[in-house]
């Protein structure tokens, strides 16, 4: 350990392990039974999203900005839950608690990133909705396609290089000692309590990060909807603020189930057991996912009535190509 200690001390090199560890759900009882929900929740959310990505793609009259938002989300989503579900599964359901070094790294990169860019795209569904609702004579001007692929590109761009950055300070850390992470993945926080060098640049990271990724976004979609009641409480009857409010339900809908356990989780970690806090996070990271396309399906008329329209048309196709069979 001295040795360690002294070849930090004068910056001769970095000590990099082989592999982490991680742990997370060792010690819960019945565990199996999770990880049988987790691989269930990971097959609704591939088909859910996949389908409305399809559904998105297919029909024409779906190619408008707000969807163009809606597809970048599906796409995030199954990004996601692929990056994060499959792993989970098989570092724990099949034992392989051992992670290399660059993986872990990896690992950490995507699903930093697929978590922030679901946060920015609820603000960019938010903005859609606040033009639309506030300035609706002015909506094809101010929310263009143009304008929705350069929002949903910016959101991209500031995702990976946060994330990049995240990783680097990462990667100048030394570690030791433990190389065991209590967590379901390889967490920010739980890496570079780690170390064994100095680690205020990650300790400074992991409060900036949430402020970006989670507050920020928060912030903006809450103020937006104040500022949507405060004006249709102003110019509107109520039977005109419902109907305008009822266009937004889908997304308040993915707001609330993105955030609210998040706050929850956050706000009582202190206060609940590790094990719990470990099962909280790993259910707000895939339950999101794999909600957003049922809420979508359920809730949008426009993607129900493209649904019962291609549903028709391959109905009416697989009719056709039986009485050319039978002729």
């Amino acid at each position: 350990m001295e040795l360690f200690n002294s070849a930090l001390g004068k910056n001769i090199t970095f000590v990099r392990p082989a592999f982490f560890i991680i742990s997370g759900f060792i010690g819960v009882p019945n565990v199996k039974f999770y990880y049988v929900f987790l691989f269930f929740v990971y097959i609704v959310s591939v088909v859910g999203n996949t389908a409305v990505m399809v559904v998105i793609y297919l029909d024409h009259n779906l190619r408008t900005p707000k969807y163009v938002a809606v597809f970048n989300l599906a796409f995030v989503d199954l990004l996601g839950n692929s990056a994060l579900v499959p792993k989970v599964l098989d570092i724990f359901l099949f034992n392989h608690h051992n992670i290399s070094y660059n993986d872990c790294l990896t690992f950490l990169f995507f699903c930093y990133t697929c978590l922030s860019m679901q946060s920015f795209n609820l603000v960019a569904l938010s903005y859609d909705r606040l033009i639309a609702i506030i300035f609706p004579l002015h909506y094809q001007v101010k929310v263009t396609h143009r304008f929705m692929l350069s929002l949903i590109a910016s959101f991209w761009v500031l995702t990976i290089i946060a994330v990049l950055i995240t990783v680097g300070l990462l990667s100048r850390l030394s570690f030791c000692e433990s190389v065991v992470i209590n967590s379901y993945f390889c967490d920010h926080g739980q890496i570079y309590r780690l170390a064994c060098n100095n680690s205020f640049p990650n300790y400074v990271i992991s409060f900036l990060f949430p402020v970006l990724i989670f507050w920020l976004p928060l912030v903006f979609i809450l103020l937006s909807y104040l500022y949507i009641g405060c004006t249709l409480a102003k110019v509107a009857t109520v039977q005109q603020g419902l109907k305008a409010f009822k266009t937004c339900v889908g997304h308040l809908s993915l707001v609330a189930i993105y955030f609210i356990p998040l706050l929850i989780t956050f706000t009582l970690m202190e206060k609940i057991h590790p094990n719990a806090r470990i099962i909280n996070l790993s259910l707000t990271s895939v339950f999101p996912p794999m909600l957003n396309p049922i809420i979508y399906v359920l809730q949008t008329q426009e993607i129900r009535e493209s649904l019962k329209r291609l549903l028709k048309i391959r109905g009416k196709s697989k009719i056709s190509m039986k009485k050319i069979s039978i002729m």
